[in-house]
């Protein structure tokens, strides 16, 4: 990551990898912050990229545009989690979503832009496995922690699949989202099928649980260290797709929403 020069201001261009809907939302918003945008996707309709001030048209990989990217924006981020990592570390850009490559967010770092988030944290939100597993070790701490799993990357791993995660959820390793990448799968006799199913690609195989309702905590934390939460969200799900979010979570209790504020941090 570039060294952080101090207080991007307005009039600054930040730049989105991404240019779908939550790339148009962050467009929105700094825009009326004063800030200008530049957006970098590959498709031609890209809603961010329609009211941006800056849009370039190009793969996440295309180092010819990141380098265009880097030289006009202060800061960059990304759209989702699967932008390429590797373009982060070229520059200093922002993501719309976790699918964009890492190698993209690698590049613009490489280039002395400021990313955040970096990317190795963007590689970690795009591999289930790595997720689970850099969860998994927070839960002595914090006392929250994934529901039970067990990783099947080869057709070995399937016969050793403890009968306690079933039912369960297979979820392919990378590239799911919206319901997509995952199977039900109800007993162990099922699990190869399954596998099969989705291309006998790594995956992680989740115990389904019970639950009373889903939240999800989001905290920041600045180049100078402090940690800003904000308000916990409570969510409902139709057929693996977000439906709704709701601010605060009604039925989340105060020490709850502590808890649940304090692990994340």
């Amino acid at each position: 990551m570039s060294d952080y020069l101090g207080p991007v201001l307005p009039g600054s261009y930040l730049g989105i990898l991404g240019g779908g809907q939550l790339g148009r939302m962050f467009t929105q918003a700094a825009q009326a912050m004063g800030y200008k945008v530049c957006v970098l996707d590959p498709a031609s309709d890209s809603p961010a990229g329609s009211i941006a001030e800056k849009f370039i048209q190009a793969d996440y990989t295309d180092s010819v545009a990141l380098k265009e990217m880097a030289a006009l924006c202060q800061s960059v981020s990304t759209e989702f989690e699967n932008v390429p990592a590797q373009a982060l570390e070229c520059q200093s850009v922002s993501t719309e979503f976790e699918n964009v490559p890492a190698q993209a967010l690698d590049e613009l770092e490489s280039l002395g832009v400021f990313v955040a988030p970096r990317s190795s944290c963007v590689s970690l939100a795009q591999n289930r496995v790595a997720e689970k597993n850099f969860l998994a070790t927070w839960k002595a701490e914090t006392n929250i922690g994934p529901a039970p799993y067990c990783v099947i990357e080869r057709e070995a791993d399937v016969p050793h699949a403890s009968t306690d995660l079933f039912p369960g959820i297979l979820k392919t390793a990378r590239m799911g989202y919206d319901g997509k990448g995952q199977i039900t799968v109800n007993e162990i006799a099922h699990l190869a099928a399954a596998w099969a199913e989705l291309g006998k690609v790594p995956c992680v195989l989740e115990k389904r649980m019970d639950l009373d309702f889903e939240v999800s905590a989001l905290v920041v934390r600045g180049y100078d260290d402090a940690v800003v939460a904000y308000p916990v969200s409570q969510n409902i799900h139709r057929d693996g797709i977000l439906h709704t979010s709701t601010v605060p979570a009604p039925s989340l209790k105060a020490p709850q929403e502590k808890k649940i504020i304090e692990a994340a941090k």
